[in-house]
């Protein structure tokens, strides 16, 4: 049942005063704010709690006026029409209030005197909760309670308005730790008017933005909910449904509770000559989906590559129609509104809605041959992030090699007609404007034009039945100059114009894309080896993404034809650790000339059915995510299992000195093997200069193990037990392989005796570190209950 509370209303000459605050309660919440429009109360009903932060400042509704933030100086509450004046000086913005069982909703509906305010700001609400503070979806909680704040239209931007353009950079700032526990904010922004602003930070100054007709602060909307923590995300799920916000299902199961969408996922290339070979390995793998990397001719028109899809979206469909027999997903990537040189929105005759960092006019005449180009000013043609140097004049585009230093303004060393356009005459006062670019040597679009390449990838998408994507490059819509808003409104639209459903992550998280969004898997492969390619970001955001109730995903990971069975192990422990998934990104030929791939993916099944199947205990867990601790997983059955732990010995350390005649020049330590006997496991770093060559290790003098040539300082040699003898960069990259005449010995459990020599060079004479390993006798670990 719902239930109000208000002040006692004293009726005077036709206004209604408030004597007191007024309430407004749910199932579990109640949640007051005072006749000074500040939320003073966020009970929790059952257990009698108060949640709303003492002593701090917690307006419900903050109007910008001449540039500044102004909290009302009072509240008018009318319980007849369920509605409340917040006066600001001469303004007035009124909000009307609905209760629902589960949740308080807050409309403005009303701004006066119109155009006096040209942002408006939700909170930020104080509470003092600061257990759990999931910034991007804007619920705060601890052990027993939860207050949230969603926003409930793609106008209202979770965080605060930091920025002119309404840009926030970070993750999400719907929540915000503070020392006293933390704040829930959103904002809306009056787009109805024309404005210059500085856009994506500062890269593109003073930049124009043509108004968004009927697109102003009034409809914006939020919803204030308190419940029971572990039930915060149900919660979320019914506002979705009960507000009309995005709910996207799969099989069935709401995306945010289907565990299916934390799996890990196949990135390579395929054709429809091949796609039968990849999804064989992506079925062997038990991967969610195979996700092309680079299907397109271009972005922009979205068309398929005749290179993979000789029958466009009809070969397509039949891939997509194979994989799904398989149950496996078809996903494809692009840079969500990017737009490349040789799209047909750029060439032959380029689109007028390119998006335009400003412009100015011709001071002069020009025919189709000069290569000065004299304009009025050179304001936006000097601006330093300038990677592609274009101007659009008519329908031809220019590009030039500088601006001159002084009047008259000339862009010189131009080259005409350019990516296919047609150089022509251009009389004196004809606009010139730049067209914003990126380092990626793409183009963008305008806001009017980003829906259309919204809808247009959507009908590809609807064709074919692709089913996963990513809007990697998200932060391209904000060359609209509309800031986290382009962002919002290209995912709303894209999803909107869907029949199906898709898969999708982001470059970057948005409160209103959280409802569509399904996983976001941050972290790039290309920097180094699996261990070293942004490790420490890959780990940082696996709290982040808990908080917010986000599959949590390890990023992209690169197989290749040098990947090791222990590369793929250390991977599938980290995921295990973390119940994350990840991508593995690769090629057919990768695939195809590393001779552990069969075995790879098998390992790699293994390991996703058991976490998916939560078979290791919290115990093992908690090891896996020390990323220096290394597992096997030995398959008994398809059910059972044995997991072994790597056991390293201390970090043994041989440096050169000079010895006398004769004496060797050798070193011998005492190493404790674990487990049953097994091959010689250990890896080698050349540290400080030079190098370390022709290793020789002598176990209890008498076992014996050869390593010829030399390796360089910075560089890792690892022994894993067989004749391949692997050497990596300062990176994790293989640099090379050393092929051992003979297996390294088999070392039996217990102390030994090891003899290690190798000859240097350097002055002065690099260090070399060596630590063993060996598996323990494991632990068991099935699937079965």
């Amino acid at each position: 049942m719902k239930h109000m509370r208000f002040c006692l209303i004293v009726v005077m000459a036709g206004l209604a005063v408030p004597l007191h605050a007024a309430s407004w309660q749910t199932d579990e919440f109640e949640v007051t704010v005072s006749d000074s429009g500040q939320v003073t109360s966020l009970l929790d009903k059952r257990h009698s709690a108060e949640y709303a932060a003492k002593g701090q400042p917690s307006p419900l509704l903050q109007a910008r006026i001449a540039g500044q933030f102004r909290a009302p100086d009072r509240m008018t509450w009318h319980a007849d029409t369920q509605r409340m004046d917040l006066h600001y000086g001469q303004a007035t913005l009124v909000v009307a209030v609905e209760t629902r069982d589960t949740h308080v909703n807050f409309e403005l509906v009303e701004v006066t005197p119109a155009g006096l305010i040209d942002r408006v700001q939700w909170g930020p609400v104080a509470t003092s909760i600061g257990q759990t503070v999931g910034e991007v979806i804007g619920v705060v909680r601890n052990d027993v309670f939860a207050v949230g704040l969603q926003g409930l239209n793609v106008k209202t931007l979770g965080g605060l308005s930091l920025k002119e353009e309404g840009r926030d950079p970070s993750r999400g700032q719907t929540a915000r730790p503070m020392p006293w526990g933390s704040t829930l904010q959103a904002y809306s922004i009056d787009r109805s008017l024309p404005r210059h602003v500085s856009v994506w930070g500062t890269h593109f100054p003073n930049m124009p933005i043509p108004p968004i007709p009927g697109e102003t602060c009034v409809g914006s909307k939020i919803a204030l909910f308190g419940c029971s923590a572990d039930s915060a995300l149900d919660r979320v799920g019914t506002i979705e449904l009960a507000e009309g916000l995005p709910h996207p299902m799969f099989n069935g199961i709401w995306s945010r509770k289907n565990p299916d969408l934390g799996r890990s996922y196949l990135i390579a290339e395929f054709s429809e000559d091949t796609v039968d070979e990849m999804l064989g390995y992506t079925q062997r793998g038990n991967f969610l989906s195979l996700y092309h990397g680079s299907p397109f001719t271009s972005w922009g028109h979205y068309e398929l590559h005749p290179r993979f899809f000789p029958n466009g979206n009809a070969g397509m469909r039949q891939c997509v129609r194979k994989a799904k027999e398989k149950g496996i997903l078809i996903g494809v990537h692009t840079l969500t509104n990017f737009i490349n040189t040789n799209d047909s929105y750029v060439t032959p005759v380029p689109d007028p809605r390119l998006a335009k960092t400003g412009t100015s006019i011709l001071t002069t005449g020009i025919d189709a041959e000069q290569t000065s180009i004299e304009v009025a000013s050179p304001e936006y043609f000097a601006n330093e992030m300038n990677w592609m140097r274009t101007v659009m004049v008519g329908t031809e585009l220019v590009r030039y090699g500088k601006v001159s230093d002084q009047a008259p303004w000339m862009l010189t060393d131009c080259q005409r007609g350019v990516f296919g356009t047609q150089a022509s005459s251009h009389a004196k006062g004809a606009e010139i404007a730049k067209l914003m670019d990126h380092p990626y040597k793409v183009f963008f679009p305008n806001y009017d034009m980003q829906h259309e390449i919204a809808e247009r990838l959507a009908r590809l998408f609807n064709e074919t039945g692709i089913g996963h994507f990513d809007f990697d490059g998200h932060e391209g819509a904000w060359a609209s100059g509309q800031g986290d808003f382009g962002l919002e409104v290209f995912a709303k639209t894209f999803y909107d114009h869907l029949d199906h459903f898709v898969h999708n992550g982001t470059s970057n998280s948005q409160p209103f894309y959280w409802h569509i969004n399904t996983c976001c898997n941050w972290g790039e492969p290309w920097y180094g080896g699996f261990r070293s390619s942004m490790a420490d970001y890959r780990i940082n955001n696996q709290a982040m993404l808990e908080r917010n109730f986000m599959p949590k995903m390890l990023g992209w990971f690169l197989l290749t034809p040098t990947t090791t069975l222990a590369d793929i192990e250390w991977l599938m422990a980290r995921s295990a650790g973390y119940h994350s998934g990840f991508a593995m990104a690769t090629s057919l030929n990768a695939l195809r000339s590393n001779p552990g791939t069969g075995a790879y993916l098998d390992a790699i099944r293994r390991w996703e059915a058991l976490r998916m199947a939560d078979a290791f205990t919290e115990a093992q867990r908690a090891r896996m995510r020390d990323t220096d601790n290394e597992f096997h997983l030995r398959a008994l059955s398809e059910t059972e299992f044995r997991l072994h732990q790597y056991v390293k010995s201390a970090m043994f350390e041989y440096e050169h000195y000079q010895r006398q005649p004769g004496e060797p020049t050798g070193q011998t330590w005492r190493y404790q093997s674990a487990g049953e006997t097994q091959p010689l496991q250990f890896q080698m770093q050349v540290e400080g200069e030079g190098t370390a060559a022709d290793l020789t290790l002598e176990i209890d003098n008498y076992l014996r193990i050869e390593i010829p040539g030399p390796v360089q300082a910075g560089h890792m040699l690892i022994c894993d037990g067989t004749k391949r003898v692997r050497v990596y960069d300062e990176k994790g990259r293989q640099n090379r392989v050393i092929e051992l005449s003979t297996l390294p010995p088999m070392i039996s459990e217990g102390a030994h005796d090891v003899h290690i020599e190798c000859a240097f060079s350097g002055d002065p004479a690099p260090k070399v570190k060596i630590q063993f390993k060996s598996l323990d006798t494991g632990e068991a670990v099935s699937m079965t209950p």
